[in-house]
């Protein structure tokens, strides 16, 4: 069975990626845009675009306008998804204003998604949790603390449920809600399992991140109708 061509979109103004590790494969397009304020690139970036050769590209802004790089990535996604209909893809960003584009495309069969790491995309998220739930269940029988742990569907429950209840006292930046949900779901859980409960509330609207700015639309608490937000 062929493997679809994943083409990966990075928007460097917004998340300054240093590693392509895990875009070796030779499924992987990668793209990265560049702002003319973006002087410096990583060295380690440099080299591991060197090493993709013809499956790497850098495009570059010439000029500075508001959202001018957004417009760039809109434009290239387009001309890639008519190219390849079949292929899956990526756009590396924490802007939320790319997302009604891809419910969109979405909408009419392009397989796309935002993530806001290279760790975080939908490929390496599912083999991530495939790897979890295979450690646990090979740990079930070694140690009885083993049957007492949950899996993510059931940490993001946790964590909204505790989010509704913070009302006004939600983190209010990526960070304090990663170490919010880390303190919730067990001090015990390692990164992976975060950063999966953290993506998910992403992916479902729940949360919504602006550069450093977090905000929220929640499920309404029973009895009550519509989102709760703030």
């Amino acid at each position: 069975m062929l493997t679809k061509t994943n083409y990966v979109l990075i928007d460097y103004e917004n998340v300054q990626v240093k590693s392509l590790a895990l875009l070796k494969g030779e499924h992987f397009r990668v793209q990265v845009f560049l702002g003319p304020k973006n002087m410096k690139l990583h060295r380690e970036l440099v080299f591991a675009m060197h090493e993709l050769g013809d499956r790497g590209k850098y495009i570059v802004l010439e000029a500075h306008g508001k959202d001018a790089l957004d417009f760039h990535i809109a434009y290239y996604l387009g001309v890639l998804a008519a190219a390849d209909p079949t292929g899956f893809f990526h756009i590396i960003s924490k802007d939320t204003g790319f997302d009604p584009l891809l419910q969109h495309l979405k909408a009419k069969g392009v397989s796309c998604a935002r993530s806001l790491s290279i760790e975080a995309m939908p490929c390496f998220r599912q083999a991530a949790a495939s790897a979890i739930d295979s450690n646990r269940a090979s740990d079930e029988g070694k140690s009885e603390s083993s049957a007492g742990r949950v899996s993510v569907d059931d940490m993001i429950k946790v964590a909204v449920d505790d989010l509704i209840k913070r009302k006004t006292a939600r983190p209010r930046t990526p960070k304090t809600l990663r170490s919010t949900i880390h303190a919730r779901c067990g001090k015990d859980l390692p990164a992976a399992d975060i950063d999966a409960v953290y993506d998910a509330l992403v992916q479902r609207g729940y949360v919504k991140v602006d550069g450093e700015k977090v905000t929220y639309s929640l499920p309404a608490v029973p009895g009550t109708s519509g989102l709760e937000t703030s």
